[in-house]
């Protein structure tokens, strides 16, 4: 806003004085976010044209998951910050102001704006609409994402034999036959040898000789060998419960891992678009001055 004044102290008239006033001009807010999300959506299309190229389904020449999910990680950062860096710049320069912080703080809240958008359109039916176009900026974690997801899925077998890792012993037991009642003489066979295995330290000497007991009737074959048996599944049921429950814990180790690694790369992401929005927003007003 500016004002004049017509007379000097002395009466003669005297030139007229300008004022800056530190508001937000919206319009040119809004002439930066527009920017900035073109500018992504190109940059996205490029990212994801390029590195569907390096990919060759017929041969072996495909980059790793890995790399890709870091490749991707890598450009979204720098798409992100370029353009962060052209909505600012725009919406300083649109934004008609003299004084540098003026500039500053429309880079900054065209950057803000941009960011709050694109996050409205990711987690909305929207996102949709727009059929992926905005996929590079959310590369990095969803690659971060799948690769959790893959560890997760390899472990689930291991994780349902936590809750029933008798499955493969009643299956062996269930598999012989021998005496007058075969399958009442497997039943109990069974549930004996589950009793043994699952029985507290204290009484597991006496469960497992009720359980070859059982086995030996089922299987028509010696209390010793069927003890032998016995000790052979209470070897393989420890096993598999150590096996599942460590492919457990390295699953959640590595949902834990990339759920920070994504946490971390979008904080330093949005720390550096918002840096160089600011900048450049500045940058916007210097240019505007110059001419």
């Amino acid at each position: 806003m500016s004002y004049s004044s017509d007379l000097s102290p002395g009466g003669a008239h005297a030139p007229a004085a300008t004022v800056s006033i530190n508001k937000i001009s919206w319009s040119a807010v809004l002439a930066g976010v527009v920017i900035a999300l073109i500018v992504q959506l190109l940059l996205s299309m490029l990212g994801f044209g390029v590195g569907l190229a390096t990919v060759d389904p017929a041969g072996d020449g495909s980059p790793e998951a890995a790399t890709l999910s870091m490749s991707a990680g890598i450009w979204w950062v720098i798409a992100g910050v370029i353009a962060a860096a052209a909505g600012g710049y725009v919406a300083g320069r649109a934004s008609g102001a003299t004084q540098l912080t003026v500039g500053v703080l429309h880079g900054l809240t065209s950057w803000a704006a941009t960011t709050l958008i694109v996050l409205y359109l990711l987690t909305t039916t929207i996102g949709g609409l727009v059929g992926g176009a905005f996929s590079g900026v959310t590369s990095a974690l969803g690659g971060a994402g799948q690769a959790a997801m893959a560890t997760a899925q390899s472990a689930a077998p291991a994780l349902s034999n936590v809750s029933d890792p008798f499955g493969s012993i009643e299956s062996n037991i269930r598999s012989a036959s021998g005496g007058d009642d075969p399958a009442a003489l497997r039943d109990k066979a069974i549930s004996a040898t589950r009793a043994a295995l699952s029985a507290d330290p204290a009484q597991q000497e006496q469960a497992k000789t009720q359980a070859a007991e059982a086995l030996a009737k089922a299987q028509n074959i010696p209390v010793d060998q069927a003890r032998s048996q016995i000790d052979a599944y209470q070897t393989q049921y420890r096993q598999t419960m150590d096996q599942a429950k460590q492919k457990a814990t390295d699953a959640a180790d590595a949902a834990a891992t990339a759920g920070s690694a994504g946490a971390l790369i979008a904080f330093f992401a949005l720390v550096l678009g918002a840096a160089a929005a600011a900048f450049a927003g500045r940058m916007g007003v210097t240019a505007l001055r110059g001419w």
